[in-house]
């Protein structure tokens, strides 16, 4: 009997000691699970951001415009006179051409037949009209001995008078068809460069289409139009700083003419600064920007554009202040390249400024901020790049 209650007690022994152990363990999985849970609420944690330091900078107020480049000197080259189809078109955009030089020959053969008819017809009243001037003369000497009489005189004076003018108003027409023939061969009328050819061999032309465009480069004009508010800052001799977008040039230049009104509809003003150029580097219908200071300079703090949001003449900016992020207004002086100049009084210099993360941000959050470098001098450089 004892032996068989043994038999029994150590299999219940083991059940036990098993169920035990698996307690222990999942006792064991489940702490090591939970140690590492996070049991403070997100929101309650200090947010990361990026900040820089507010630099102190004096600025300079100025007025930015955009102008475009055009030649001194441009030519719509086409008929003016007759109607005719292109023969010929001797040039291709960028060809050099001299003043003179042919540019297209129109076929012009009934215009020539016409200028022939006239000037042979011309010829015949020139002969006529010398023999009427010649009777006439011959007529009015016999008016002494009185074998004619005076009102036939006069009869053959008014013939010659008016066969003269029959003449004077043939050679006219001649004039006229003389210069139809001229206008079928289309030539320079300066030195330049063809910028566009807008018709080949073959085309129908009337007078005033254009065949081909013709500009000299070795003077150029910058001209933009400026607002009646700034009429009195850009007054002629004033110095510009000029950005040329195409040719990717920077330099300075001072404002040759300014229009003495402003136009009715825009009520802007134009203005136009000559720039030589005898290399022909400067392409023309393109984009200039010119900026002018106005004004005198005065001390500022200078932060980053992507720090804050502008709204007219105030900006928005979260101020790191003893790991708090402080949601400050300050009045905005300025904005040049990617760097805006905020009021001192609003903003000192040196304070850190957030600038990446602050969409994410209210007033009075909790910030980890990391300080990174930057310069204005840097950004303004890089955004002239640009």
């Amino acid at each position: 009997m004892r032996r068989t209650l043994a038999a029994v007690g150590w299999p219940r022994a083991l059940l036990v000691g098993a169920l035990a152990g698996l307690i222990v363990l999942g006792g064991y999985l489940y702490t090591r699970s939970t140690s590492g849970t996070n049991r403070v609420a997100l929101s309650e944690q200090p947010k990361r951001v990026s900040a820089v330091a507010a630099v102190a900078r004096d600025f300079q107020p100025s007025r930015r415009y955009v102008g475009t480049i055009e030649p001194w000197l441009q030519a719509k080259i086409g008929p003016q006179l007759v109607s005719a189809y292109v023969t010929t078109v001797l040039v291709r955009p960028g060809a050099l051409v001299k003043k003179g030089d042919v540019i297209a020959t129109l076929d012009c053969r009934n215009a020539s037949a016409i200028s022939r008819q006239v000037e042979a017809q011309a010829q015949a009243l020139d002969a006529m009209s010398q023999a009427a001037t010649i009777e006439a003369s011959r007529v009015a000497s016999l008016l002494d001995g009185k074998f004619v009489s005076e009102n036939e005189v006069d009869k053959k004076k008014a013939d010659a008078a008016a066969k003269i003018a029959q003449l004077t108003a043939l050679r006219a027409q001649l004039a006229s068809s003389s210069l139809q023939v001229d206008d079928c061969v289309l030539r320079s009328p300066f030195d330049g460069e063809i910028a566009d050819r807008q018709v080949d061999p073959g085309a129908f032309v009337r007078p005033g289409t254009s065949i081909a465009t013709l500009v000299d480069r070795q003077l150029v004009r910058v001209i933009g139009d400026v607002p009646e508010e700034d009429f009195q800052s850009v007054d002629p001799g004033r110095s510009v700083r000029l950005r040329l977008i195409a040719a990717n040039r920077g330099l300075v230049a001072k404002i040759s003419r300014r229009a003495p009104a402003v136009d009715p509809g825009t009520r802007t003003a134009r203005i136009e600064l000559d720039l030589e150029d005898p290399a022909r580097s400067i392409p023309v219908w393109t984009t200039a920007e010119l900026s002018i200071d106005v004004g005198r300079s005065v001390p500022a703090t200078a932060i980053p554009i992507t720090a804050a949001v502008t709204k007219g003449t105030r900006a928005l900016v979260f101020v790191v202040a003893n790991g708090i992020a402080k949601q400050t207004t300050v009045k905005v002086l300025g904005e040049q390249g990617g760097v805006l100049y905020v009021d001192p009084a609003g903003l000192a210099p040196n304070a850190a400024i957030v600038t990446q993360g602050r969409a994410l941000l209210a007033d009075g959050d909790a910030i980890a901020a990391t300080m990174g470098p930057w310069s204005p001098d840097a950004e303004t450089v890089a955004e002239t790049k640009r």
